[in-house]
């Protein structure tokens, strides 16, 4: 996904778990407890009993999303963190918490993106035509 002239990259620290993103430029000197940050690649394929992905339906001029085809838990040690919609110009999240429920929803823009991390199973994502 072409961001700002460049791609969008997601990195986790190994330590703390602290994540940032990066719209271009060199990572190599951004640290975070001392250690390098881990890139993360998001899965668009769901294979276990969660379900990840988001789903993503579009109505009325929005993208109403819900992570799984089958919502997926927001327990205390297993939840959505966070759902994000890249497109053009901007990048806008909606952060989450044990106890929401794993959707939000974004205006609709084509050639977007939409990730969602859940804590356990790393970064996720899905293609908006």
């Amino acid at each position: 996904y072409n961001y700002f002239g460049g791609s969008i990259m997601f990195y986790r620290c190994p330590k703390c778990g602290n994540i940032i993103y990066v719209v271009n430029g060199d990572i190599s000197r951004v640290r975070c407890c001392g250690v390098e940050l881990v890139e993360l690649h998001a899965n668009d394929a769901d294979a276990a009993v969660e379900k990840h992905v988001p789903y993503c339906e579009v109505k009325d001029n929005k993208i109403n999303v819900t992570i799984g085809e089958i919502e997926h838990p927001m327990d205390e040690d297993h939840y959505i963190e966070w759902i994000a919609m890249v497109r053009d110009d901007k990048v806008i999240f909606n952060y989450l918490k044990p106890g929401d429920s794993p959707k939000a929803r974004f205006c609709y823009k084509d050639n977007s993106t939409i990730y969602a991390y859940c804590n356990k199973h790393g970064l996720w994502k899905k293609e908006i035509d």
